[in-house]
């Protein structure tokens, strides 16, 4: 989503809030801009597109100041233009950058219209300028003017606002979409992920939900939603600036694939032992709360719910628990019905999904035993708002696409599931085998890379099509799924996925020469099903690209294309066929000349509705 940076320095800040734009391009926007403060003066600079758009605008005509604020959007109100984007002025006395959805906007845009307020702009941000500028006409100082302000706003939102009638301080509020705070040395900075501050520090205090936060150049003060003051724990960041960087790849997706083998590493070290997952893994009375489970509800948006709908698998078929899986999105505004002494399990690469959190938070009142996240981001509000919590370990993930946040998501799954199978009577020999075989995954995700380079010529079969359709049987359905999604995304074809045994019920009427079929085909006790939803293509002239485990059972023929992939116990098996999916739509958007790390119309981090 959108994304914010602001700076208080003794140096000028242009420099530092530009990179800082470029850090957060990987969250998907469709314009930029900055305001800075120099001495008395409030200066602002906007572009329609590229952070590199607003970059050569500056270059032409630089923005001095210790002070400033910027921004890239994410259009929710109001289309892509350069009136629409960030920071949003009031009278040259007010400049706001806004991550998130004022839902009131209406009403208060029409209120400050009568009291002779102009607005430039579509967006729900100008109000947030307007209305603080009205505060502070009715006399109170900057600080006090946004809490004043923010109190009439409903909604989640982000705020980093500066005036120069303060010229020495930043205001960063938070309301459901995250923030946080960099320290440095007689300099503070905002952002909406460390990311972006990684050049300038590692050090980081994370805003709690209602914290209003006014950073000066050697002090801070936060004030928490009551507007007592209050002191947040100081995080030392263990990343690096350069954990940002491509390096010898050409799109940091392509980087994600390859680093998926030790991303798996990280998510299983200190997790297994000899022939078992360690007790704890899930936290302090972890193991407790799951001798009580006899249910599991799990919640997720996007890739994570095609997460949650193998690890629905794993549980019923693993443990014979009732497991149900649904989009968080979904699941906030229905009735529904909670099973009993039923774990409610939320996943999230970044912990901020809008959705998700919003599911959590009402399921915390609905008679669950308990609640686990899923997640790679430690400090997220998800993390923070669960009773227990299995990170990932998954490293920054910029690509839009997610790649291996979904790999270390389904690992990440395997390990809470056998956990939940030590109370649940799992044969222990089977849990030996899985955590042998969890332990040579990483190597096996390796041996799966190696068909970069086939997958790259096979791609040239789909680069010219408009639509593919994408089946899988059991556990590979859902990797079916991701494999439509992330063809979608990133190469603009239309693609869908079906179980394989409701071709015939619908989607047969599709295929023709035009119509690709790729088929997830594990050799397991569905491969003779599956042998004949492939002849049921191979009568209608379709093509076909089929990725097994044992390519002599299903043969090659001129429209029939089999790429061999690694053999591995059939309860991993989604997690290795995961790769050559990822690979295909990969190479496929490479071909066809889309943004592969910023695809259009998306954001990394869905933080509101």
């Amino acid at each position: 989503m959108c994304g914010i940076i602001g700076a208080i320095a003794q140096r000028p800040v242009e420099p530092i809030l530009i990179e800082g734009l470029r850090r957060l391009e990987y969250r998907g926007y469709d314009s930029a801009g900055l305001a800075v403060i120099d001495g008395s003066e409030l200066h602002r600079q906007r572009a329609v597109g590229k952070v590199e758009q607003l970059a050569q605008r500056l270059a032409e005509a630089p923005l001095a100041g210790h002070l400033g604020i910027a921004h890239t959007r994410w259009a929710t109100h109001g289309k892509p233009s350069e009136a629409n984007a960030h920071p949003h002025l009031s009278e040259d006395r007010v400049a706001v950058v806004h991550n998130g959805i004022i839902e009131n906007y209406a009403e208060l845009r029409e209120q400050l219209t009568q009291k002779g307020y102009h607005f430039a702009s579509d967006t729900d941000t100008e109000v947030i300028a307007h209305q603080i500028m009205e505060e502070m006409r009715q006399g109170l100082q900057l600080l006090d003017a946004v809490r004043s302000a923010t109190a009439k706003f409903k909604g989640a939102y982000a705020l980093g606002v500066i005036s120069p009638t303060c010229p020495d301080r930043l205001i960063a509020v938070r309301q459901g979409s995250p923030l946080v705070i960099g320290l440095g040395i007689s300099e503070h900075f905002i952002a909406s992920d460390i990311q972006a501050l990684l050049p300038v520090t590692q050090r980081f205090i994370y805003l709690e939900n209602g914290d209003l936060a006014e950073v000066c150049g050697d002090t801070l003060r936060i004030l928490d939603a009551q507007g007592s003051p209050v002191d947040r724990p100081v995080h030392q960041s263990g990343l690096s600036a350069g954990s940002a960087d491509r390096g010898q790849f050409r799109h940091f997706m392509l980087k994600e694939i390859h680093e998926q083998p030790q991303a798996v590493a990280e998510t299983l070290e200190g997790r297994l032992g000899t022939d078992a997952v360690l007790d704890g893994i899930l936290g302090p009375g972890s193991e407790e709360l799951l001798a009580r489970v006899r249910s599991v509800q799990i919640l997720a948006c996007g890739t994570s719910y095609h997460a949650g709908l193998v690890a629905s698998l794993w549980i019923e078929g693993l443990l014979g628990l009732p497991c149900r899986v649904e989009v968080a999105s979904e699941f906030r505004y229905r009735r529904h019905a909670v099973m009993p002494d039923c774990l409610l399990v939320t996943i999230s690469q970044s912990g901020e999904t809008a959705d998700t959190l919003a599911a959590l938070r009402r399921a915390k009142t609905e008679g669950y035993l308990g609640s686990v996240s899923v997640c790679n981001v430690p400090e997220s509000s998800l993390v923070r708002e669960s009773d227990l919590v299995l990170m990932t370990h998954a490293g920054p993930e910029i690509g839009v696409a997610s790649t291996k946040a979904f790999t270390t998501q389904l690992v990440a799954l395997l390990l809470f599931t056998l956990s939940l199978g030590r109370h649940q009577g799992l044969d222990a020999t089977l849990a030996a085998s899985l955590v042998d075989h969890l332990r040579a995954l990483p190597k096996m995700l390796e041996r799966a890379l190696e068909l970069d380079a086939p997958i790259e010529q096979l791609s040239t079969l789909l680069a010219d099509k408009h639509n593919a359709l994408f089946l899988g049987r059991g556990g590979h359905y859902p990797i079916a799924l991701e494999g439509a999604l992330k063809l979608k995304e990133i190469s603009y074809i239309h693609a869908e996925a079906y179980p394989a045994g409701e071709l015939k019920h619908g989607p047969l009427a599709l295929v023709d020469a035009d119509m690709p079929v790729i088929v997830v085909a594990p050799n397991n006790r569905l491969l003779e099903k599956l042998k004949s939803n492939l002849q049921e293509v191979r009568a209608r002239g379709g093509e076909l690209l089929v990725f097994t485990d044992d390519p002599e059972a299903l043969g090659a023929d001129a429209h029939t294309h089999v790429l061999s992939v690694p053999s591995i116990d059939d309860w991993l098996s989604p997690i290795i066929h995961t790769i050559p999916l990822q690979l295909l739509a990969y190479h496929t958007a490479v071909l066809k000349g889309t943004d592969v790390d910023q695809p259009r119309n998306l954001a990394k981090s869905v933080t509101v509705e």
